[in-house]
């Protein structure tokens, strides 16, 4: 699906002045020029700048192009059925990783995702479980994100 640079532009706009006014409630701090904001608020104005760049691009372009066009792939139903799984599995994924823990979701959600994309079981399998398994040692254990243990809670380390 391609959508046209000017609809983006207002998205990225919009989303730069909403993040902009945003900041202007964070605290300052005494005693330092800079505050929480700075960040944040030099990343928004850059947003607003591409959002312009992008609109006036668009606006350049609407003589000979589609505001909107569709790909191929929405007619087809197994890229229908990708697509809604990838969705339906994030989703899962926030209703079910408390509970259950990511070590638990994290290998069915994708042992589905691969054998929804085409990948044989076997192998699907193997590659779900090994990248949890890295997945969960490069953020829980090397940049220590806490990933939520759910009822393997007693084995937590």
């Amino acid at each position: 699906m391609k959508i046209s640079d000017a609809i983006f532009g207002a998205v990225l706009l919009l989303l730069g002045v909403a993040i902009l006014v945003h900041v202007q409630s964070f605290p300052k701090i005494p005693g330092q020029q800079f505050g929480p904001a700075l960040m944040p608020g030099t990343l928004s104005v850059g947003l607003i700048a591409c959002g312009v760049l992008l609109m006036i691009s668009g606006w350049r372009k609407r003589a000979t192009e589609p505001w909107t066009e569709t790909a191929d792939w929405i007619r087809s139903g197994r890229h229908l059925l990708a697509f809604a799984a990838i969705i339906g599995g994030i989703v899962a994924y926030v209703w079910l990783a408390q509970p259950l823990g990511f070590l638990i979701v994290g290998p069915v959600l994708l042992f589905v995702w691969f054998v929804i994309l085409g990948i044989r079981p076997l192998p699907a399998t193997a590659i779900a479980v090994v990248a949890t398994l890295v997945i969960w040692f490069a953020f829980y254990k090397l940049l220590r994100v806490p990933l939520p243990w759910g009822v393997l809670t007693k084995f937590a380390f």
